[in-house]
């Protein structure tokens, strides 16, 4: 079981994305019963309640290569300063989504706090999509497509220089698990960036169990520990059929917990992010109830 105080932060952002409905994903989760299930752990839990997310002006012009930039950027460094203070007080931040734009302010505060230490981390980035994308390369300008490139040091200053260094993880300790849809240009960035990536084929032949393990030795290489980024969008649909932009072809609900009790497992988390859950097109909060279990699997839950 974790160690530490886990202090919820919801994000309703959904500027990154073309859809309505994930900037809901925090008050699903809440429904869901995220914080007396967290509790009955024996865990010390503490709401934080949600950002503010700044609209935008209607009448402003829109960049079409990265909508919505400004707000997203000013939104993610006050993700950072957040998720900064819930380190110091020693506890664990648990970020949930809105769109996966917000990881530019989870994985900059872990980052910007143990860089103050000396230490660098770790990155797990579950994810059907390679969100490797920049304003140069993205067909769509959703900003939810570019963060990872970011936090490898790719991309529009607003995201990449929120920390004090960039790249706020070295491409060396990050992993990227679970892609199963990208984009051209896209494809190219990933092989250039030298990122480890496993995809559905990687995880249909070597099982989640060895592509985790894989992927703990990566994010854990001389780092202080990992923050783990998962995107709902990674299971299958049929798991997890809320989601911002759903890819059939995912991994199942078990290996999904898998994922989890393998971080649990490592004791080197030191973040964890839910992003992309849609209650409009969920059912029954079906994926908001997944979110909550995924979350406890993460945070020690076990079978026995």
């Amino acid at each position: 079981m974790i160690a530490k105080p886990v202090h919820l932060l919801g994000v309703p952002m959904d500027l990154g994305g073309g859809l309505r409905g994930v900037d809901m994903g925090p008050s699903a989760i809440r429904i869901a019963g995220l914080g007396a299930a967290v509790a009955k752990l024996g865990l010390e839990f503490e709401d934080r309640g949600n950002l503010l997310v700044q609209r935008p002006d209607p009448k402003a012009p829109v960049d079409p290569n990265a909508r919505y930039l400004k707000e997203i950027a000013a939104c993610c460094r006050n993700l950072a300063e957040e998720v900064r203070e819930v380190l110091s007080a020693g506890g664990l931040p648990l970020v949930v989504g809105g769109d996966h734009s917000i990881a530019c302010g989870t994985v900059a505060g872990i980052s910007g706090h143990y860089h103050s230490q000396g230490q660098k981390i770790g990155l797990i980035w579950f994810d059907a999509h390679a969100d490797m994308n920049t304003p140069g390369t993205s067909p769509s300008g959703n900003v939810h497509g570019m963060p990872l490139a970011a936090c490898l040091g790719r991309g529009p200053q607003e995201l990449v220089a929120i920390a004090e260094t960039t790249p706020y993880v070295d491409v060396k300790n990050a992993v990227l698990i679970g892609i199963r849809d990208v984009d051209k240009q896209e494809r190219e960035l990933v092989h250039e960036s030298g990122i480890k990536a496993f995809t559905m084929r990687d995880i249909d032949i070597l099982g989640m169990n060895r592509v985790m393990q894989e992927a703990l030795e990566i994010a854990g290489d001389g780092t202080a520990g990992f923050h783990l980024s998962f995107d709902l969008d990674g299971c299958d649909p049929d798991v997890a059929p809320g989601v911002g932009t759903p890819v059939h072809g995912g991994i199942t609900q078990r290996e999904s917990h898998l994922v989890m009790e393998h971080a649990a497992e490592s004791k080197k988390l030191l973040g964890l992010e839910i992003t992309e859950l849609n209650p409009i097109v969920d059912e029954a909060n079906r994926t908001g109830r997944l979110a909550v279990e995924l979350i406890l699997s993460a945070l020690g839950k076990r079978i026995l």
